[in-house]
């Protein structure tokens, strides 16, 4: 079987080319891509591979647009968070829907799944189909956070949060007041429960909220400096690869 992994996390990369390997040692992983515009090229000037392990969200734009540029012609398991809805949709109308951190017993029934078919099918799915179904399923973003206390309990508005950042693997939301706040959440789940119009996963560390970027500055290596309303001690930038996506997210 002749396959590629789009994901633009490195580490994601290297868990899941990790555990196909040892689940599949004599598949062909014939290339790995990290954004829309890559993979498209590549699709576009070779034969279609038997499989695809398809991340959402790219670096330069949400996987979608890749089907609107190129007819894909593989079997495609989705690997990320969606919502319930679309959910659903990804089971009918791809082969498989995988949640992050992916583990190996999901992976290798995904995979199990996928032998099924392909030898079975005659085509590959309706991906056009899948979109149109996840368009007409708008996702309900989270609006506020019960935030316990030592006795007691208060709510907090998404809103009135201004960034959130991870420290010493806690996960913190910290207002524009500059009050901290501790979530039971990882940056992961935050990013799939916040708006995308609103919010923006800078980096591994860093979601931020577009009403708090106070300025923008070039950085080395052509990634982007982001300074904060109210400031951060840390140093938030946007990487090279991100950084056109970030800059169209503040421009829409």
């Amino acid at each position: 079987m002749k396959v590629i992994i789009v994901e633009d996390e490195y580490h994601n990369f290297k868990l899941l080319k990790g555990m196909i390997e040892r689940l599949r040692p004599a598949w062909q992983i014939l290339q790995s891509f990290e954004d829309v515009r890559g993979t498209v090229d590549w699709l576009k000037a070779n034969p279609a591979p038997d499989l695809i392990f398809l991340d959402i969200q790219l670096s330069d734009d949400n996987c979608f647009s890749i089907f609107s540029q190129v007819e894909v012609k593989s079997m495609v398991i989705f690997t990320t968070a969606y919502d319930e809805y679309a959910m659903q949709a990804f089971k009918v109308n791809s082969i498989d829907y995988l949640l992050k951190p992916i583990k190996s017993g999901e992976l290798e029934q995904a995979i199990l799944k996928f032998e099924r078919v392909f030898r079975q099918a005659a085509t590959h799915p309706d991906y056009k189909k899948l979109l149109d179904e996840i368009a007409t399923n708008k996702k309900k973003f989270r609006k506020r956070f019960l935030i316990s206390g030592p006795t007691s309990y208060h709510k907090v508005n998404v809103a009135d949060i201004a960034f959130f950042h991870t420290e010493n693997r806690v996960t913190f939301a910290v207002t524009f007041k500059n009050k901290r706040h501790i979530l039971d959440l990882t940056l992961e789940n935050l990013e799939e429960q916040l708006d995308p119009d609103q919010f923006f996963r800078a980096n591994r560390s860093h979601i931020i909220n577009n009403e708090a970027i106070h300025k923008i500055e070039n950085y080395f290596g052509s990634k982007l400096l982001v300074k904060l309303v109210p400031p951060f001690k840390e140093t938030i930038t946007i990487s090279r690869l991100k950084a056109t996506l970030f800059k169209n997210w503040l421009d829409g």
